[in-house]
């Protein structure tokens, strides 16, 4: 049974990111399951740190990025939006090359807050960081000025 209450695809998912730190990183959705949501993010240039290795940073944007997006799909869009609350990130692994994927899995899915788990791992499946983002499940304001 899917988590998701929002049906939608990579596509279109992927045109969400357009314009963002996500897109200007190389992060791209790749697999939506029934409880997963998947994405790529290149280490090149633009994610790594000065001495050549995946900057830190550009991991915990992945995360991000990808938790923050599932947590939102697993709402009304109409009444609800999920914000980050918190993230913690554990660097297990330099990666210097290749790409990076990241898979973010449901913890908690409340009414109130959401806690995802965003493993990201190496071309070779081995894992470089495991990242836990908590999610505050707000109501949806009319954002006009």
């Amino acid at each position: 049974m899917s988590l998701w209450k929002q049906q939608t695809d990579l596509a279109t998912m992927n045109s969400w990111n357009e314009g963002t730190a996500g897109q200007s990183l190389g992060i791209r959705f790749t697999e939506i399951g029934p409880d997963f949501l998947r994405g790529t993010m290149p280490v090149d240039a633009r994610t790594r740190q000065p001495f050549g290795l995946l900057h830190g940073g550009a991991s915990v944007l992945l995360a991000e990025t990808l938790g923050s997006l599932a947590a939102n799909l697993c709402l009304d869009p109409a009444a609800e939006l999920a914000v980050g609350l918190d993230i913690n990130a554990n660097h297990l692994r330099a990666v210097q090359s290749g790409e990076v994927t990241g898979t973010a899995s449901p913890l908690h899915i409340g009414r109130t807050t959401q806690v995802w788990e965003i493993r990201i791992v190496t071309d070779v499946n081995d894992l470089c960081c495991i990242a836990r983002l908590t999610m505050a499940v707000v109501p949806r304001r009319d954002r006009r000025a």
